[in-house]
């Protein structure tokens, strides 16, 4: 199905129509990858639409930002405020966001001076992986693209040319007939999916890798380890070999996009009984309960529009 549009956009500093937020085709973005950006999800809840930890969301775009000397022209309060401008613009409730920065058109060169554009799109999108994929699971591959090494790329960027690597790891599941991939670190050991973090459950607790694994520290990941240990489980973050994909009782994916995303095989091999288990459904209820606005919110996460 095509993407529909929406009719509004937010783009340095002001609302305006979508197909008038144009860059030029040699913009330093365009060439080099010099992008940083966000994933946020805006749900409808019983206050009305509410963005979740949008504020954790753009500070780590600006985090992003400093390591790649990046300057983001506008504060952060005027990107909370471009954020609500733009889901009221286009009527949204339930929305995915998309806040980017990149360098636009000025010298050329990879340490060329170029001025920062900032854009806030947001848009109406359901479940990222396929429909209903959050109760069925998906079938998933062990990539044979790896994770960048140490001190090569900084993973914990959520950087445009980051992605390259993401790419090929779902381009290549796709092609294969899976519904997603996961990658191995430069050491062999396990880092992440295309574009999600991985939690395996093993005798009841909750296993993920590190950050060191060459992955982003995601906010959907934090929200889990955050959630599952103020109801009781016991969460590990440590090495672990491929094998585990094979061995565990169930294994998800998380992600702003993804949600929380069971994973009912992996390379053709069925991941416990081969469907959603107890403790990934207790996972997923706690965190769409939140999100939902079904259940409180202690650290404020849920922000009104």
């Amino acid at each position: 199905m095509a993407m529909q549009y929406p009719e509004q956009i937010w783009f340095n500093g002001k609302i305006m129509p979508w197909r008038d937020a144009t860059v030029h085709v040699m913009a330093h973005a365009i060439h080099y990858g010099s992008s940083v950006f966000e994933g946020i999800r805006a749900y409808d809840t019983p206050e009305g639409a509410a963005v979740f930890r949008l504020t954790d969301h753009l500070k780590r775009l600006y985090l992003s930002a400093k390591i790649y000397d990046l300057p983001i022209p506008y504060t952060l309060d005027e990107l909370i405020q471009g954020t609500r401008d733009v889901i009221k613009a286009n009527g949204l409730g339930k929305c995915y966001i998309r806040p980017v920065a990149f360098r636009g058109l000025g010298g050329f060169g990879l340490s060329a001076d170029c001025p920062t554009d900032v854009a806030i799109a947001a848009w109406p999108m359901g479940e990222y992986l396929g429909h209903a994929v959050t109760e069925t699971g998906i079938d998933a591959m062990v990539s044979s693209w790896q994770r960048f090494a140490p001190n090569t790329i900084p993973a914990g960027a959520k950087a445009g040319g980051n992605y390259l690597s993401g790419q090929l790891i779902a381009r290549e599941a796709r092609r294969l007939g899976f519904g997603e991939g996961i990658a191995l670190a430069s050491t062999g050991l396990l880092s992440e999916g295309a574009g999600e973090n991985l939690f395996l459950v093993m005798n009841g607790e909750l296993h993920t890798t590190p950050v060191s694994a060459a992955l982003l520290n995601g906010i959907t990941r934090n929200t889990i380890i955050t959630l599952a240990k103020a109801n009781g489980y016991t969460v590990v973050e440590r090495d672990l070999p491929r094998e585990y994909l094979y061995l565990c009782d169930e294994l998800f994916m998380c992600g702003t996009a993804a949600e929380i995303t069971p994973i009912k095989t992996v390379d053709g091999k069925p991941v416990g009984n081969g469907e959603r288990g107890p403790i990934t459904a207790q996972i997923q209820k706690l965190y769409f309960d939140l999100v939902q606005g079904r259940a409180p919110d202690p650290h404020g996460w849920r922000e009104r529009v």
